[in-house]
């Protein structure tokens, strides 16, 4: 009996065997992006006998009208009550995608707030290789596609009190404590502009916060150099295509993989207390560019940071 109808039956095995598996990796990389959770961290940044100082940190929320899940999850956030609001951008995914940001947060626009945009809040997503998220950072950035409607999203957050830290410092009286802000542009499009903002902290201030939307190291090391006691950023997604147990393989900036979301030191040896170091907390993200709506170990998230005094 000839063996070729056999192999030719196995080899049509393996196909379908592997077809299936790449079907359903896929298909738990699609769920896992409407996966949300929310995680909740402890900074220790404040004054001696301060009370603890909620801080509720959202990025990468890529909207589109159509993400009602999203939608439901992000206005459900306003029953955290936060004492503040930190929004690092890439709110938008589409033309008509303010309305829903702002219906979403609803409540939270009521609450002290402070935001930067992303490069995803002034161009249009595009269809590019998926390729390209998990490989080096080649410099090409499209702006040559149609800004999406950033300066409503702008007029919109300042309108309900939100501070607009684009390239800017900013100031905030928060439960009782004194806040000193500062913020770049988004610095994966080059447009921070570091010499606007750059000079020490305000050491009257209880607490000294910066905020970027991608963090590039030049920019933490500034603020890490300048005394802010914290930086938030996001831009990363966590990886977004994370290995088993949640190993980032890429940040889309120059951070090491390692520091791909949460709360980590900068420079990354310092330990809290050292001069010139800062704590950096990078969001992973609510969202995805709609034509790379995947995520593998590595859920989309807000996190809510408790400030608490230095030393507990």
């Amino acid at each position: 009996m000839s063996l070729t109808p056999l192999l030719t039956r196995g080899g049509a095995a393996l196909l379908g065997a592997a077809t299936l598996g790449g079907a359903a990796v896929t298909a738990y990389a699609v769920r896992e992006t409407r996966q949300f959770v929310l995680r909740r961290v402890e900074v220790p940044l404040l004054p001696a006998g301060s009370d603890p100082l909620r801080v509720l940190h959202l990025s990468d929320i890529h909207m589109t009208p159509r993400q009602h899940r999203k939608q439901e999850w992000l206005a459900g956030l306003a029953t955290l009550r936060p004492d503040l609001v930190v929004d690092t951008g890439d709110n938008l995914a589409h033309q008509g995608a303010v309305p829903f940001v702002t219906d979403s947060l609803g409540p939270l626009l009521d609450v002290p707030g402070v935001f930067v945009h992303g490069s995803n809040d002034y161009f249009e997503p595009r269809l590019r290789n998926p390729l390209r998220y998990v490989l080096p950072d080649d410099g090409t950035r499209h702006t040559d596609v149609p800004q999406l409607p950033w300066r409503d999203l702008s007029a919109t957050f300042t309108e309900h009190g939100w501070l607009d830290l684009t390239n800017t410092r900013g100031r905030l009286h928060v439960g009782g404590l004194d806040l000193a802000f500062v913020g770049v542009d988004d610095p994966h499009l080059e447009y921070d502009d570091l010499g606007a903002v750059a000079g020490p902290a305000d050491p009257a201030a209880d607490v000294r916060l910066a905020v970027a939307h991608a963090p590039y190291v030049r920019v933490l090391d500034r603020f890490a150099a300048d005394g802010h006691d914290a930086i938030l950023a996001g831009h990363t997604h966590g990886g977004q295509v994370c290995l088993p147990g949640g190993r980032a393989l890429t940040t889309n900036c120059d951070l090491d993989p390692a520091r791909a979301r949460g709360l980590h030191r900068h420079p990354a040896a310092s330990t809290p207390g050292d001069p010139g170091s800062a704590w950096l907390h990078v969001s992973a993200g609510l969202g995805t560019s709609p034509y790379a709506q995947v995520r593998t170990a590595c859920r989309p998230e807000a996190t809510l940071l408790t400030l608490v005094p230095r030393g507990r």
